[in-house]
């Protein structure tokens, strides 16, 4: 795979053979460095990844050095080779069990895609209307764990005090979530034995839609290699893990907010890039001309409001975000400036779309974190335009009735 600029290996002892591998395949050139030059020779080789071993002596500089890369445009991935500790927020872990490298190259080809898609939604944002959402990717990522041991809470409130969570006891319920939901990783923990998480892995590589999502195995040594160039085994206390996994959850979210915004640029700026659903201009537009329409020739319109807490931000984005993915094609919807989700069902009639939104909600109901916020329970009101109605008259009709719903 060709990219623009060498790789950066961090070391102050030699390569082991399964980073000197990727020079001789002639896949990835690699740069060497020492820690105490490390940061120096950032801006001097411009690489296109670091590789940084984390062995004894480092830890005077790797703080430095994280730093520097987390400033550099396009993304830069940072893989950390054999953390024992905590890692800094953008690294990326990777144990080098059995030396490898075919899990090393699977790993920085799926970090090097997201630093190819970055450049291009950089290339692209001048000659468009859109802006690249501003902050930390994290804070809008949502997580499956999937678990029921002892240390099942702990992970849940750790994992929740950074990510949102959506928990499963079962492998089951998970698969469920993974049908329904867009994720950002997998924490698979304890509960289960390894035949049971060997098939687990098996199925989620064989299918596409995972193959890039992180996975987090916490309880189990791996029985073999999978096509999941983001699995990655990490153990220990709930805080670690957590803390350990967020770098590579933070990439995908990354991922998926890069790729939001770049069919937002394809639209013309009409989507909104943080829930993939229409901006509120283009929802008003598009909103009002379904109803003329719709008035003119006949057929039924329905409109479905969920409303939140005002205080959960999350519950919308993530509402809004379940919307995106499962509602039909002909079917549009955005996030109101009161902390709403509105979705419009075209040519559908009452009884039909009260169906729709109640199972809509159900799926929203799983999400929640660490921060003694609870589920995400939305407030449920449908309606369908009648001859008399107005986009507006409508939009007020389903607020009235929301307002009696939470009273």
């Amino acid at each position: 795979m060709s990219q623009a600029g060498p790789i950066l290996f961090v070391s102050d002892a030699q390569r082991p053979a399964f980073v000197a591998a990727l020079d001789e395949a002639r896949l990835f050139p690699v740069v060497d460095s020492d820690w105490a030059g490390a940061a120096r020779a950032v801006e001097a080789v411009q690489p296109a990844a670091v590789l940084a071993a984390m062995h004894a002596g480092h830890e005077p500089h790797v703080t430095l050095l994280a730093r520097k890369i987390a400033d550099q445009s396009p993304y830069v991935p940072l893989v950390a080779l054999n953390a024992a500790g905590m890692l800094p927020h953008n690294a990326l872990p990777f144990s080098s069990r059995g030396g490898n490298p075919d899990r090393l190259i699977a790993r920085l080809r799926a970090a090097l895609r997201v630093r190819t898609l970055h450049a291009t939604v950089l290339r692209r944002l001048p000659e468009a209307k859109v802006t690249l959402p501003a902050g930390d990717p994290a804070r809008d990522a949502t997580v499956l764990l999937i678990g029921r041991g002892a240390a099942y809470p702990a992970l849940s409130v750790a994992l929740g005090e950074r990510v949102g969570v959506v928990g499963a006891l079962s492998i089951e319920a998970a698969a469920k979530h993974l049908n329904t939901r867009d994720l950002d990783g997998v924490v698979l923990a304890e509960g289960f034995t390894a035949r049971v998480t060997d098939a687990f892995l098996t199925v989620l590589a064989e299918d596409t839609r995972f193959r890039s999502l992180p996975v987090i195995v916490t309880a189990h040594q791996l029985a073999q290699t999978y096509d999941l160039p983001n699995l990655e085994l990490i153990q220990g206390e709930p805080a670690k893990v957590a803390a350990n996994a967020l770098p590579l959850i933070r990439q995908h979210a990354m991922e998926a907010q890069l790729s939001r915004t770049l069919r937002s640029i394809d639209a013309g700026g009409w989507l909104d890039p943080r829930s993939g659903l229409l901006t509120t201009e283009a929802f008003a537009r598009d909103f009002a001309k379904a109803v003329e329409q719709t008035l003119a020739r006949g057929g039924g319109l329905s409109v479905a409001r969920f409303a939140f807490d005002p205080n959960n931000s999350r519950a919308q984005l993530d509402a809004a975000r379940i919307l995106s993915r499962l509602m039909r094609q002909m079917d549009f919807g955005a996030a109101q400036r009161d902390g709403s989700v509105i979705v419009v069902f075209a040519e559908t009639d009452f009884r039909t779309a009260h169906m729709i939104a109640r199972r809509l909600s159900a799926v929203m109901r799983h999400t929640s974190n660490g921060k003694h916020e609870m589920r995400s329970d939305p407030v449920v009101s449908v309606d369908s335009l009648s001859p008399s109605d107005t986009a507006r008259s409508l939009l007020a009709r389903l607020s009235a009735d929301a307002s009696r719903a939470a009273s």
